[in-house]
């Protein structure tokens, strides 16, 4: 693991006519910046589609889409590491998932994270647009530090974090949509999260009402000791993680305390069998 990865947020969504010139220019501003990668929001190229119950099939595309190449394409052209997305569709199958995308500097896709934790409520009808993602979540190398992904509402269920965490995680990255009215409860949650995992949180939001629906709020950043590095709503902004943070919370508390794996897991096999049985 190296000594410190530096993380561009960037607020900003792509999916006008000149998405591929804004997106370069943005990260072109993050790389001068010194980041080593950059967190765009949740499906930064595509329109805030779940603002209505009805799907279109140009949201979606292939692993090798356009929206997927034009993202790898860029992270190589610039040399910085990228965690994008876009909607994807089984070639089999035709389902849908929300995905992000895990990119090197040199453009290639290192991993994918498919949102796990789907609402369907007014302005995010979103099980109307992709189906649940179905894997545990592990750590992505092949960057400077490992990382892990969780998608928007995933972070609130932080069993995902904490499985990061233990894995080995350096830092839980959190592409969002979410609306301003609500950002304090989301702030709670990266604190506790980054306290509990012992894990950096950094999550970028998209920036302003689509379609009816009052998207907006800061993008944020906590260490693991629970301190807030970043909140802010500037359309970038830079954050230095650091390994020896991560290594003073896991010896310190509540960092050090065992993670009994074995016993949540038989407590989530009773559930997952009691409500198999109605």
């Amino acid at each position: 693991m190296a000594e410190s990865m530096t993380i561009a947020l960037i607020s900003e969504v792509f999916h006008d006519d000149n998405a591929a010139g804004r997106l370069r220019d943005r990260l072109a501003e993050a790389k001068s910046g010194g980041a080593d990668i950059a967190l765009l929001p949740e499906l930064p190229l595509n329109p805030w589609s779940p603002a209505t119950q009805h799907a279109h099939d140009e949201d979606a595309e292939l692993l090798d889409g356009p929206r997927t190449t034009l993202q790898r394409e860029l992270a190589a052209e610039l040399g910085i590491g990228l965690v994008g997305g876009a909607i994807h569709k089984d070639p089999h199958t035709g389902t849908r998932h929300n995905t992000a995308l895990v990119i090197n500097s040199e453009g290639n896709l290192l991993g994918t994270w498919r949102k796990s934790h789907v609402p369907e409520e007014p302005g995010f009808w979103e099980t109307s647009h992709y189906a649940a993602g179905l894997v545990v979540p592990t750590p992505i190398a092949g960057l400077s530090m490992p990382i892990g992904v969780q998608i928007c509402s995933d972070i609130n269920r932080p069993e995902g974090s904490h499985l990061l965490g233990a894995a080995g995680a350096a830092c839980i990255f959190n592409p969002r949509a979410t609306e301003l009215a609500t950002f304090d409860r989301w702030k709670h949650v990266f604190i506790a999260n980054a306290l509990t995992s012992a894990c950096y949180v950094v999550s970028a939001n998209r920036p302003a009402p689509e379609n009816g629906v009052l998207i907006g709020g800061p993008s944020m950043a906590v260490a693991p000791n629970g301190q807030v590095l970043v909140e802010t709503t500037d359309p970038i902004a830079i954050v230095t993680i650091d390994r020896k943070a991560i290594e003073a919370a896991r010896i310190a508390y509540p960092g050090y305390l065992p993670v009994r794996a074995d016993v949540y897991a038989a407590g989530w096999k009773a559930i997952t069998e009691r409500n198999a049985n109605g």
